[in-house]
């Protein structure tokens, strides 16, 4: 059995200054609502650069040290691992503005439940703001999606 797997890399930024997040209220139809900014890693990118410049394509902000606090991931229905890792930041510059992507926008942290959320954006919040959790883990039992927060 091989130990290679083919995998999709993407990201997702926190930004928040004092009580306060930036969100995107997402157009994309295969995973609609409110969620962080974020994107695709380009084939030969860092990570790091890849979530700069998904933020600032987004956003129009320049964030800076985004610090890696977790991650992820579930199989395609390709059988591709698809990774989404999640960082976080409260440096930031520049003008604030929509993509289309869709709009972005700051709220406070605890009227994150008054909006429509994408799907299990909630529990993903949960591993960004947590010293104890590290990743989100879907997995398939049976014909059923099931989660993990560990």
């Amino acid at each position: 059995m091989s130990r290679n797997e083919k995998a999709i890399f993407t990201n997702m930024c926190m930004i928040y200054k004092e009580d306060s997040i930036l969100v995107q209220d997402r157009r994309n139809p295969d995973w609609p609502g409110v969620t962080f900014p974020g994107g695709h890693v380009e084939y030969g990118e860092s990570f790091v650069e890849s979530v700069k410049r998904e933020v600032f394509e987004e956003t129009g902000l320049t964030i800076e040290n985004p610090v890696l606090c977790g991650i992820k991931q579930f199989q395609t229905k390709e059988d591709e691992r698809y990774v989404v890792l999640f960082f976080k930041t409260n440096q930031f510059k520049g003008d604030l503005r929509s993509s289309k992507e869709g709009d972005v926008f700051w709220i406070k942290k605890d009227e994150l439940k008054q909006y429509s959320l994408a799907n299990d954006f909630l529990d993903m919040v949960s591993v960004f703001e947590s010293d104890e959790l590290s990743e989100f883990y879907y997995y398939r039992e049976l014909d059923d999606w099931k989660k993990r927060l560990l």
